[in-house]
């Protein structure tokens, strides 16, 4: 069995280096593109508490916002072989997609609505436990 691997470019603490795409396997994989009836909405908008997400721009390119709870970020995606780990509990958002942009979404979990946490306030309450 061949290998794909992922070179990323990573966020809080993470060091550079690469993914098996293995450890995504049989999961979700979700596919974003702009949304030209919302400009300026952002897609995503939640962290997880278990997942973890690997965010590639398929084509064009569109910017990640991050949050730790301490320190905020924002990164843009460009390049098909670059990727963004995101690991739980960390707040994202995409925003700024360019026209055309796909935005793939790997995750390490299938869906579970208990792993969201979707609104920002309870966010901050979930990440101050965690400090």
């Amino acid at each position: 069995m061949k290998l794909v691997k992922l070179q990323l470019k990573n966020f809080c603490g993470y060091e550079d280096g690469e993914i098996n795409f293995n450890e995504f396997k049989d999961n979700r994989i979700l596919i974003l593109g702009e949304n030209r009836d919302e400009e300026g909405e952002d897609r995503g908008a939640h962290a997880h508490k278990k997942c973890h997400q690997m965010i590639v721009a398929a084509s064009g390119s569109f910017d990640i916002f991050m949050d730790d709870g301490m320190n905020k970020k924002s990164i843009t995606l460009n390049k098909p072989y670059y990727g963004l780990h995101i690991p739980p509990g960390i707040w994202a958002a995409e925003r700024c997609f360019s026209s055309g942009a796909i935005c793939l979404v790997l995750t390490s979990e299938i869906f579970d609505e208990k792993d969201y946490i979707r609104d920002y306030s309870d966010y901050k309450i979930y990440i101050s436990e965690k400090i």
